[in-house]
């Protein structure tokens, strides 16, 4: 009996080292596959995370539901979020360590423009591809740089859109503008503020500020000169509490704000003072795009939680990521895609179906049309009811 349970054992020794010799080439094949990462960067910590968390949250969807393909050609897809605070020196500093990355591809990001303008002058002189879901500040594709594009509209249509909503559907007659002095908030601001002149509206004020807690300076003589609608160029984490210190000031004026307000935080700071605000913005709620109700079952069971507008262009930016490195491999004959014909290749893709829409960029890395949105909280709840709708293409930027 001792001889057969050694024979016996021997075999199962020999089994063992035969498996285990099978397993060793898939195991090293699976480490030395070339690895290709697509990253983003938005604010994932401060004041801003909430809108920057549905940035990183959609492109890591993207990238867990679309890679297969290109793993399919013998490449490893890695996913890699940055935070970049919503400050600028962090962003350049987190893109510097990407460009020094050569896995790196892909960036989608940023949720700042003030972040945003300053980064991708490093991505730029690295051909690393930036596609953006939120940047909306003109100069962003003004610029004319061949690897930067976004999938959303521009504050230059955006805040034009704000004021002929105010003048030809609201029918006030005067406005106060105040901004929050980032390049951002100011340049939406100032694009609202030279319509409503064009348009014939009183400007009682403007000026910008950088308080978040006591608005009393700015509301006080706000409230003396009794405008018909203040409109607020900033993001959530102020203008929820300017809106609530005016109503608590008894001001009834119409308030007004672009796709900075366009969070569950503006109702969960503003409160009851949200019902009747409005906003516009790039990015329309889930109910405004057909394709979005798979998308919203998708990522609630990933992340146990509903995805806000911005999530959806942050999908769409990581797919069309996706499919040019797709492209790029294909023309690399297999082999692992350079940055630049990444670049080259996402500026070829044309009537690409995301969940906003179909989107073709034009030679300025700006869709050819792209939708704007102006929705109001009939009720303290997010998102507003969507009240207006345009589909409008990008200005060209003169050259010579």
């Amino acid at each position: 009996m001792a001889c057969k349970r050694g024979h016996a054992l021997a075999g199962v020794l020999r089994c063992g080292i035969l498996l285990a010799a099978l397993a060793v080439p898939s195991l090293v094949w699976a480490q030395t596959r070339p690895v290709i990462k697509i990253v983003s960067q938005s604010p994932l910590s401060g004041e801003q995370a909430a809108l920057g968390e549905q940035v990183k949250l959609g492109a890591q969807l993207a990238v867990d539901e679309l890679k297969k393909n290109i793993e399919a050609m013998g490449f490893k897809v890695e996913f890699v979020p940055y935070d970049d605070q919503a400050k600028p020196d962090v962003g350049v500093a987190n893109a510097k360590n990407m460009v020094a990355d050569p896995d790196v591809l892909v960036v989608v990001g940023h949720f700042n423009s003030g972040v945003a303008l300053p980064a991708s002058e490093v991505y730029k002189d690295a051909d690393l591809t930036m596609i953006s879901p939120a940047n909306t500040n003109p100069k962003i594709t003004d610029r004319g740089y061949k690897n930067v594009n976004r999938v959303c509209g521009r504050d230059d249509v955006q805040g034009p859109v704000g004021a002929q909503f105010a003048a030809k559907d609201l029918k006030v007659r005067s406005v106060y503008v105040i901004h929050d002095k980032t390049l951002y908030g100011q340049g939406v601001a100032d694009a609202f503020l030279g319509e409503a002149k064009k348009l014939g509206l009183k400007v009682l004020g403007y000026e910008g500020t950088e308080e978040k807690a006591n608005f009393d300076p700015i509301i006080n003589p706000m409230r003396a000169k009794a405008p018909d609608l203040v409109y607020f160029g900033g993001i959530y984490n102020q203008g929820g509490i300017l809106l609530k210190q005016m109503r608590d000031k008894g001001m009834k004026a119409i308030f007004l704000g672009p796709d900075g307000l366009d969070s569950s935080e503006t109702v969960k700071i503003a409160g009851k003072a949200a019902v009747g605000s409005y906003y516009t913005t790039v990015a329309g709620p889930p109910s405004a795009y057909p394709e979005s109700a798979s998308f919203v079952k998708r990522f609630k069971a990933k992340f146990g939680k509903d995805p806000e507008s911005f999530s959806m262009y942050s999908y769409d930016s990581a797919a069309v990521g996706i499919r040019a490195v797709e492209i790029a491999s294909a023309d690399a004959k297999g082999k692992k895609p350079t940055r630049a014909q990444v670049s080259a290749a996402v500026r070829k893709i044309k009537n690409f179906q995301g969940i906003t829409g179909t989107i073709t960029f034009d030679s300025q890395g700006d869709p050819v049309k792209s939708k704007y949105f102006v929705l109001k909280f009939m009720e303290e709840k997010y998102p507003g009811t969507i009240v207006k709708t345009l589909e409008l293409g990008a200005p060209q930027v003169k050259k010579g």
